[in-house]
């Protein structure tokens, strides 16, 4: 345990001296970027601007996809029945080892159905435990809390809502004539050596979250008294609106739980004919109408999942403000070639062995500049998927290597800490210097499972 709370102190300093708020953040790379083009492509400035220009626009589509998945798990984070169990898991810890590898695994779970639900009811269950470990005397360190919940996110890319997995098993998707079809989640998400991968990472790196605990004089205690004020407020308004005066018959229908269940049965009719017609057949879009689906079969009644869905907005607008930035970085370095110059280098250096690994390292290089699965395997995708066809190397585990990449090095990338930090009101630097911890401990899992793989 001393060694990893000495191996997490360099990484904690070196965050608060030097990593700026994640929007600065977006800025700097945008200069570096800039920077990196014109010393490896021979893009003119005024050409470069352009690229970057007409990038800005380019993920809208993903974008609305994105904020109705991060609104959708908000709400169902939300309900009744998920805030019952998120009470309950908060009970169970009795000690701080116990405390910080509990919310990681969770968070993990989470994330493994939904990005967007890891992020949300990882940071709703820190806050839980943290207040439960207050009632038992536990004192437990809350940035430490909150960074095992965004460590648990390392595998996302591995479950129900990964996007480049999603992408290359749907159908009409940009690369299906490249491909030859299209590859499904069967071979890619449910192949057996990622479930064995997502699962021994997983443990790796809850058990090293709980071998960060600091020493007692340095633990930070949750603001629990404004936490649970914050959750006694929102107890209140409902309690008024049930004590509201007698209804009109349009009141009775805005507050019919009927409503919502209907609605929700509906989704879920169209769910069940979409895989009964079509298999195990995800893509971003069922994937959130999942999540709608639960949601609204969970809410009291419409008005409350209305209240539900607006209370998503501060987890949702850092996220709008910074995508189309982003978005312009990935614009520039695809129009300007420079992702084909980082993705053709490691290709180049590649055998049939090693490519799923060089995929990984490149998803990750790429990943700090386009923190977007869907939109880093679109401008890599096609680079690797000719790689692999003369290799001879196994489609889904190129597929997968990139997927990998894009989630290794989201634990040194602040952009989807935004949410979590949102909910935890917290900022940055509290928590990365932990999870660089889990950056480097991830490697070892993706890197040589990868390797272990395709040997």
């Amino acid at each position: 345990m001393k060694y990893f709370q000495l191996m997490a102190k360099p990484f904690t300093l070196f965050v608060e001296r030097f990593y700026p708020d994640p929007f600065v953040f977006a800025v700097l790379l945008t200069l570096v970027t800039f920077l990196i083009t014109f010393g490896l492509t021979d893009t003119t400035p005024m050409g470069a601007v352009t690229a970057w220009g007409d990038g800005l626009s380019s993920l809208l589509n993903f974008m609305a996809q994105i904020s109705i998945m991060l609104i959708a798990a908000h709400a169902l984070a939300h309900t009744d029945t998920v805030q019952r169990g998120l009470r309950f898991l908060g009970r169970l810890p009795t000690s701080q080892a116990g405390a910080y590898l509990m919310v990681a695994v969770c968070a993990g779970l989470a994330s493994l159905l939904s990005w967007s639900l890891g992020l949300v009811a990882g940071a709703l269950l820190a806050q839980q435990v943290a207040i439960e470990g207050r009632r038992k005397g536990l004192r437990l360190h809350f940035p430490l809390l909150v960074a095992s919940a965004y460590s648990g996110f390392v595998i996302w890319h591995m479950g129900y809502s990964a996007s480049a997995p999603l992408f290359v098993a749907t159908p009409g998707n940009a690369l299906e004539d490249k491909i030859g079809g299209m590859i499904p989640v069967t071979d890619t998400i449910f192949a057996s050596w990622n479930i064995a991968i997502a699962f021994v990472t997983l443990f790796l790196v809850a058990a090293t979250c709980s071998l960060m605990r600091p020493k007692e004089e340095d633990i930070i205690e949750a603001p629990v008294d404004a936490i649970e004020s914050l959750q006694e407020d929102e107890k209140e308004a409902e309690r008024s609106a049930g004590h509201a005066p007698p209804l009109t018959p349009a009141g009775r229908l805005d507050n019919s739980r009927l409503m919502s269940i209907v609605m929700g049965l509906f989704l879920m009719a169209y769910l069940i004919h979409w895989f009964s017609s079509k298999g195990l057949n995800l893509n971003l879009n069922i994937v959130n109408w999942s999540f709608l689906a639960l949601g609204l079969l969970l809410a009291r009644n419409p008005l409350h999942y209305v209240r539900l869905v607006g209370d998503a907005s501060r987890t949702v607008a850092p996220v709008l403000l910074q995508y189309p930035f982003y978005a312009g970085i990935m614009g520039l370095m695809f129009n300007s070639g420079l992702v084909n110059i980082i993705s053709d280098w490691f290709t180049g250096i590649s055998t049939p062995q090693t490519l799923p690994f060089w995929a990984f390292i490149s998803g990750g290089i790429v990943n700090f500049f386009v923190p977007s699965g869907g939109g880093q395997w679109a401008i890599q995708g096609p680079v690797f998927i000719s790689a692999a066809q003369n290799l001879g190397v196994d489609l889904p585990l190129v597929v997968m290597g990139v997927a990998y990449g894009d989630q290794w090095t989201n634990m040194i990338q602040p952009f989807w800490t935004l949410p979590l930090l949102a909910i935890a009101g917290l900022h940055l630097r509290q928590i990365m210097g932990y999870t660089f911890v889990v950056f480097l401990v991830s490697f070892l899992t993706f890197g040589g499972g990868l390797l272990i793989a395709s040997g």
